[in-house]
């Protein structure tokens, strides 16, 4: 009797988390998805208004890379502090300040006046917008078990494939708009600084920080939640007794690697992501609605490339092989686009785009295949934080180039060179596990193994 009631039990629990993770995840993920775009956009709109800044401000190219990338700094100085107090006064609350304070200092770039107020802003901006992604995470970590989490993460990421295809036209067209004594550009920073200040009020009303304050959710569904997640957090914590320092992890050259080779990747993206508008605009005498256009052509290709490549590597094999690929494909690209006519150079640009984006996402089953489970959370965000310096570097050392040379020549000539660099060093990753990183004395117990995840 009792071993049929434990039997018909666990299909009804079973049935009961189903439903309460169908509706977290109808609840929440459009929301994070929306604000991912509007975080995307209100990040790397500076791309769109580049040359009406130098029109109207002054503001240069070495001045505009260097505006461009200080965001990054400010992003990485306050990320961690950001996320501890997330985990103090609970997601709601400090998600809706990160949406508040980035979104007003969006709107704010609609009225600098110099070289000073640029700088100023896209460091604060940053300091703004320090948090969302991890704070994004934690919250899944919070509200839904394993698996359903991965599948959570993955669509919250496509809202940056999202952004990257709808801000060229969205921005473009909002550079059309004059009056009030406001020039387009000011508009665009306006416009969408100030999206991101409404959502922020209907992120307080529709976010809960944990899942008993979810009145959508039935008492059984929100115990059924926690009652998942907290297995989950004792299992993992039993296969975590210790982990290694943060020099011990710096030694390792494998890591090492891994670090600069992701660097590599996203110096090449974050000079795109900021350049690409600015690119595009001269090879002809464009519109502003027509930049916009043209620059959603090579990430929507790339888009498309990226499974096609994540195919090819599945059945195939030999990551690096294929990861290097992808970095000649963006590295010849990037060459290509300096010679030629204006049609050739937009075709090269798209070749240069499938590249890099195939490459960033090709990037990651090698390390992981590496990493030891039980740190591998910890050295993926090590080498993502890493990778963020590009975003510095990049736009910094392209607008430097541009500037001193007079042309965009040698900072595509640069970035096709990066790519070559980090073609020729994937070959020497290791995809096998790492045996000297974890110490015997802290193996997890064989009672910890075989505990499911």
């Amino acid at each position: 009797m009792n071993h049929s009631s434990h039997a018909s039990a666990a299909p009804e629990t079973d049935s009961v988390l189903t439903r309460a993770v169908s509706k977290v995840k109808g609840h929440v993920l459009p929301l994070f998805v929306i604000m991912f775009i509007l975080n995307y956009i209100d990040r790397v709109n500076i791309g769109f208004v580049r040359t009406h800044m130098e029109h109207d401000l002054g503001i240069g190219a070495a001045a505009y890379g260097f505006g461009a990338g200080l965001f990054f700094i400010g992003y990485a100085i306050f990320e961690v502090p950001s996320n501890m107090l997330l985990q103090k006064v609970g997601a709601r609350i400090w998600l809706t300040r990160i949406m508040f304070t980035w979104g007003i200092v969006a709107t704010l770039m609609a009225f600098i006046q110099n070289e000073t107020h640029f700088y100023i802003l896209r460091f604060l901006l940053g300091v703004a917008e320090a948090g969302f992604f991890p704070g994004v995470i934690y919250y899944f970590t919070r509200w839904l078990p394993g698996v359903e989490r991965g599948k959570a993460i993955a669509i919250f990421l496509s809202g940056s494939a999202v952004a990257s295809l709808i801000s060229g036209p969205l921005s473009g067209a909002l550079l059309q708009i004059e009056g009030f004594g406001l020039h387009g550009w000011q508009w665009m920073f306006a416009i969408e600084g100030l999206a991101s200040v409404a959502l922020g009020f209907f992120v307080w009303f529709w976010l809960d920080s944990k899942p008993h304050d979810a009145k959508w959710l039935s008492r059984e569904e929100q115990d059924a939640l926690v009652a998942a997640i907290d297995q989950e957090q004792r299992d993992r914590e039993a296969l975590t007794t210790v982990k290694p320092t943060l020099g011990k992890l710096l030694k390792d050259r494998q890591i090492l690697l891994f670090c600069v080779l992701y660097f590599c990747i996203q110096l090449t993206i974050y000079a795109a992501t900021f350049w690409l508008p600015s690119i595009i605009k001269k090879m002809g005498d464009l519109s502003d609605v027509q930049v916009g256009f043209f620059n959603s052509i090579p990430w929507l290709i790339s888009i498309i490339a990226m499974y096609a490549f994540a195919t090819l590597s599945g059945k195939f094999k030999f990551q690096q092989a294929w990861v290097a690929a992808a970095l000649l494909i963006a590295a010849a690209g990037m060459f290509m686009s300096t010679t030629g006519g204006p049609i050739f150079a937009f075709v090269a640009i798209c070749f240069a785009a499938i590249g890099f984006k195939s490459a960033s996402s090709l990037f990651w089953p090698i390390p992981q295949g590496y990493l030891d489970v039980r740190i591998a959370a910890a050295v993926i965000a090590l080498i993502n934080s890493i990778g963020n310096l590009g975003g510095f570097v990049a736009p910094t050392t392209f607008g430097f180039l541009e500037q001193t040379t007079g042309s965009i020549q040698g900072g595509l000539y640069g970035l096709a060179g990066t790519s070559v660099l980090a073609a020729i060093l994937v070959f020497f990753a290791r995809t096998s596990p790492a045996a000297g990183l974890m110490s015997p004395s802290i193996a997890p117990t064989a009672n910890a193994i075989s505990k499911p995840l």
